[in-house]
């Protein structure tokens, strides 16, 4: 049987239609069980690969001859042989091509919605880090909102439906992953926007995002209304996109909200995160789709793989909007959070502009999961 190359647009499509997959994953168990390829509807079976350098021989009775096999690892040179090896038992399968750093790469545009006029809205889905990001596209114009350092991807994406991005927004200074704002305002001649408070320390010019600022993308007067909204950064910000769409940032997810601790503040941050989720989000329409910046289980993608709900659903089945007791909100922020995203201390330095990491660097300091929700 042949070895065939799976790309990790093709698994993307399995996570999002539920289909069948065996995975075998030839990753140190460290390594599997810090992070995985995560689906409804994947089995899945580690060995590592130094376990498997003598045969396969041993491992065929977990190996299912009736499913799709797909091998997993780091970068796709082990997978390649432990699939070879498979193949001449005679099993059909596959390798991931490019390894776990393709799909952490990976970056699935899905429609989210339509509004004014012929404007729409997309959704970025990295589904294996758990980022998202959005294009607002308006009568020729673009605006791009939390982009990763894919940045070939939006503009290609730009390209084929005939947009020029002419804004780019960050919500907050990110810790987990390396922004491709400012790359791709310098690449088109975008506005760069970022919130000053949480641009003290970067070496780079940007425009001011505060409080009330209101851009307008295409003849159709798209509004993306900035709202203020600290506690996962000082100064995270919020947008309403046509009074329609609720960018969270990293302030509310699906299934968590933000965790104030990543630039070390999370005493003093958390009043913040209060604030904003108790007291500025409730003012706002219930009807808003929130769309956040990150999702942390892929239970939170919707059947046409999106992640987005209706604020008033959250405030009413989110728990960490339904903590009355202050101290008791105060204790979940601060002692129920996960391990810090691997090298966030140098993401925040990339994204300042304080060091300028190759891109094999970048990667290295990207893998693993999405860190940004309190559990």
């Amino acid at each position: 049987m042949a070895v065939t190359a799976m790309k990790a647009s093709e698994v993307a499509k399995r996570v999002i239609n539920k289909a069948d997959l065996f995975v075998l994953d030839v990753r140190n168990e460290n390594d599997f069980q810090d992070w995985k390829i995560e689906s409804e509807n994947f089995q899945y079976v580690n060995i590592p690969y130094f376990d498997l350098l003598d045969g396969v021989e041993e491992i065929l009775g977990q190996i299912p001859t009736e499913k799709e096999v797909l091998v997993v690892c780091a970068k796709e040179g082990s997978s390649i042989m432990i699939a070879e090896m498979l193949s001449d038992e005679g099993h059909d399968v596959s390798y991931l091509a490019g390894g776990m750093k393709a799909w952490s790469e990976h970056l699935e545009p899905v429609k989210v919605g339509e509004l004014a006029g012929d404007a729409s809205l997309y959704q970025f889905v990295r589904l294996g880090k758990g980022c998202l990001s959005y294009m607002v596209l308006s009568n020729g114009e673009a605006a791009l909102i939390d982009a990763t350092r894919m940045t070939d991807v939006y503009t290609d994406f730009a390209e084929a439906n005939g947009v020029k991005i002419t804004h780019v927004f960050d919500t907050h200074l990110h810790a987990d992953h390396i922004s491709g704002g400012r790359k791709i305002a310098e690449a088109t001649g975008a506005t760069y926007w970022l919130p000053p408070k949480d641009a003290e320390e970067v070496t780079f010019e940007y425009q001011a995002l505060e409080d009330g600022n209101l851009v307008k993308i295409g003849n159709t007067t798209i509004d993306i209304h900035a709202l203020y909204s600290p506690g996962h950064t000082i100064g995270s910000t919020s947008f309403v996109v046509g009074e329609k769409y609720l960018l969270s940032g990293d302030i509310l997810f699906i299934d968590s909200i933000g965790r104030p601790d990543l630039a070390g503040m999370a005493e003093d941050w958390v009043g913040d995160l209060r604030e904003s989720l108790y007291k500025r989000y409730r003012e706002l329409s219930g009807e808003l789709v929130v769309l956040p910046a990150h999702f942390m289980i892929i239970d939170e993608l919707n059947e046409d793989g999106s992640v987005s709900e209706k604020l008033s659903t959250l405030f009413a089945q989110n728990h960490g909007l339904n903590i009355e007791d202050e101290n008791e909100f105060r204790k979940l922020v601060t002692e129920n959070l996960p391990p810090q995203p691997n090298a966030y201390q140098e993401i925040r330095e990339t994204n300042m502009g304080k060091i300028n990491p190759d891109e094999e660097k970048q990667r290295e300091m990207e893998i693993g999961p999405n860190r940004c929700a309190v559990r």
